[in-house]
Parts: structure tokens; C-alpha cells; sequence
């Protein structure tokens, strides 16, 4: 008889559950999916990820049976119907359907826009880039430094027994505020209000003796430090060059009006990789030159897997200029004529929308 084989299962929404497969571990993927999505009560086209410790305990993509593990944690990860977005994509890069501009915007107005399934080998080409998860359903908070997570401990069994709060010192607070936005970073640069009320909330449910008297939410003060602290890590992410955050400084808005509120871009709702770095190895001049050789490619025969490759590469050139510039839909296709292929828009799309987990640059903020 098989030993049952107990995972623990993080949902779409955030949520998590025990799942106990009591035949063992399943032969194949597509039989533990099956399990998956009858013990979770799921619908539609899934993916799973494994939490890898080789690096880090980051989610990479299940592509192994083996790589499940005994008491393991597995991430479901939504995968809408391919085709369903590759005509919304379509019709965004169409010039016929969009002749004045082709705009970031417009590529991901549509809230269905949430990952494609295409080719499993396009997610490692992405690694190189500094791309992000969505935004979850619920904010968890990261653990703090062992030191913060003992007094935080300490003051809650004070808050449960008593009802007394804590004001925490400074070397506390700082703790709490770097770990709280090395979580956000995780996700996006730029966090909306209601964002920044979901993470003080779940500061103070996850530990009450944080709550702020006198506050009408508990929190107001800890959103308003999270905002700041936030504010000067982008300050620092800027110095470092991320483009998602230089894309907006001043130098590289229009003269006229080069104010911090102007024409702030940032990530809409699907997009993951909305301005990634260039390739470790790749500079822009190494990729402007992939950029023609791509134009000549296009003529050659049997050479599809050549340019796949080459347009991975160059992907993050692509998202620098939709983003930066907003070009023109014709002058687009004059430069890129082989993103307009299906497979290649699929892939694009993929791309955009699809969540890896890469080390996002540290550095400590004040």
C-alpha cells in the first residue's frame, strides 16, 4: 500500500489548504493535476509551481514529477484559454484596428488578461529580466528580522492578555517598514491607496498590538510610513537604474511638463513585466543590432527557432519602447514586422503577463 503524500496547496486567492493524495504520489503531472483540482474544488486550465530551496524557496514551474516533495508546498497558478487572448492581442497590435499608437494601456485594459499558455521554454528566457508577480487577492506579510519577530510576539500575548499596545522603538519600526516594502517591491514599485490599506491592514490583523489608538482604521499611521518608506526606496531603485522607475524621472518627460505627477506610467492591471532590465549579458547597442539582424532573419527559411530565441532576447528593447516611447502602430511593425506573427504574439503576450520570480535589487532606505 502507498504511502499518502501530504502537500500544502497555496491557491489563486491567496488562501492555502492540506491536500492528502493517500495513493502516493501520482505518476505524472497531468494525473496530480487531476488531484489538485478535485481535493480544491478548482475549474478550468491550471498550472502548478514547486517551491524550489535551491533558490531561495522561490516558485518555479512544476516540469518534474519528482520534484514534488513530501510535506512540499505547491503554488496553482490560473491559465486562461489561449486563443481568448490571443485575439485581444490581435487586435491591439493590429494597425488596421489601432492606426495612432500603440500604447501599454491598451494592451491590458481588458481584466480577463492574466497569462496565456504557449511554450513552457519561453518562462526561462525571462529569468533575466526583473519581472514581478499580480498584486494577490490577500497581502501576506513577510517574516521580519528574528529579533522584531520575538518583540512582536512578546507584545501580543501583552495586547491579547491586557489589551496594551506597543509603540515601537525605532530599530523596531525600521525593521517592520524594510521588510513590508522588500514585499511590495515583489509585486509592483508603484501601489495604489486601496493596495497600501490592504498592507497596514494586514500588519495589525496578523499583530494587533501594532494598532494605533485614536486611528479610525488602526493603521493610518503605519500606511502613511509604508508610503514614505516605499517613496524612498524608489528613490534608491532609481539611483540603481531599474527602468521601471526611470521611465518616469524628470529628465525623460517632455520639457514643459516635467513635474513627478505628469504622465506617471506604471504596470496596468495583467502586466507582470511591464519594463524589465535588459538581459545580463546585453547591452542596448547588442540589441538594437539583434533588432536588424531579426529584419533579415525574417527572409530566411527554417530558421523559426533562430528568431524565437532573438525575440526572446530582445524583449525587453520591445517593452522599453511601447513604454517610453509609445510609437506609432506602423512605425512599430516596420521595426519588429516578426512580432506580428501568431506564435510570436502569443509568446509576447506570454511574456508580458507571465509571473517569475527573479531577485528584485536590495538596498536599504531611510
Amino acid at each position: 500500500m502507498e504511502t499518502p503524500l501530504i502537500l500544502k496547496i497555496i491557491l489563486t486567492d491567496g488562501s492555502c489548504q492540506r491536500s492528502t493524495l493517500t495513493n502516493g504520489l501520482p505518476a505524472s503531472i497531468d494525473d496530480l493535476l487531476v488531484e489538485v483540482k478535485t481535493q480544491c474544488g478548482l475549474q478550468g486550465t491550471i498550472r502548478l509551481q514547486f517551491m524550489d530551496v535551491l533558490f531561495g524557496n522561490e516558485f518555479l514551474n512544476l516540469t518534474s514529477i519528482s520534484e514534488v516533495e513530501a510535506k512540499g508546498t505547491l503554488k496553482v497558478i490560473d491559465m486562461p484559454n489561449t486563443m481568448q487572448h490571443h485575439d485581444e492581442m490581435l487586435t491591439v497590435l493590429n494597425p488596421v484596428a489601432n492606426p495612432h499608437a500603440f500604447s501599454p494601456s491598451s494592451v491590458n485594459d481588458s481584466s480577463s488578461m492574466s497569462g496565456a499558455s504557449v511554450d513552457t521554454d519561453i518562462l526561462s528566457s525571462c529569468e533575466s529580466t526583473s519581472s514581478r508577480s499580480s498584486w494577490p487577492a490577500v497581502f501576506h506579510l513577510p517574516k521580519f528580522s528574528y529579533d522584531a519577530e520575538l518583540k512582536l510576539q512578546q507584545a501580543n500575548l501583552a495586547y491579547v492578555k491586557n489589551g496594551t499596545v506597543l509603540i515601537p522603538d525605532p530599530k523596531l519600526k525600521s525593521s517592520i517598514l524594510e521588510g513590508l516594502v522588500q514585499e511590495i517591491v515583489k509585486y509592483k514599485v508603484y501601489v495604489s491607496d486601496k493596495e497600501m490599506d490592504q498592507v497596514a491592514q494586514s500588519l495589525i490583523k496578523k499583530h494587533p498590538c501594532l494598532t494605533e489608538k485614536g486611528s479610525s482604521t488602526g493603521c493610518g499611521g503605519w500606511k502613511t510610513s509604508v508610503k514614505y518608506k516605499l517613496s524612498n526606496y524608489c528613490t534608491l531603485l532609481r539611483k540603481l537604474g531599474c527602468p521601471e522607475v526611470t521611465v518616469n524621472s524628470l529628465k525623460n518627460k517632455p520639457a514643459g511638463r516635467r513635474s513627478a505627477a505628469f504622465g506617471v506610467k506604471k504596470a496596468k492591471r495583467a502586466e507582470v513585466n511591464f519594463c524589465p532590465i535588459y538581459p545580463s549579458e546585453e547591452t542596448k547597442e547588442s540589441l538594437e543590432a539583434m533588432q536588424k539582424d531579426l529584419l533579415s532573419d525574417l527572409k530566411k527559411r527554417n530558421n523559426r527557432e533562430i528568431m524565437k530565441r532573438k525575440m526572446e532576447k530582445t524583449f525587453a528593447l520591445r517593452r522599453h519602447e511601447v513604454v517610453r516611447d509609445v510609437p506609432m502602430v506602423e512605425e512599430f511593425m516596420a521595426r519588429w514586422p516578426a512580432l506580428f506573427a501568431v506564435n510570436e504574439i502569443n509568446a509576447e503576450f506570454k511574456r508580458i503577463t507571465t509571473s517569475i520570480q527573479v531577485p528584485v535589487p536590495a538596498g536599504r532606505s531611510h
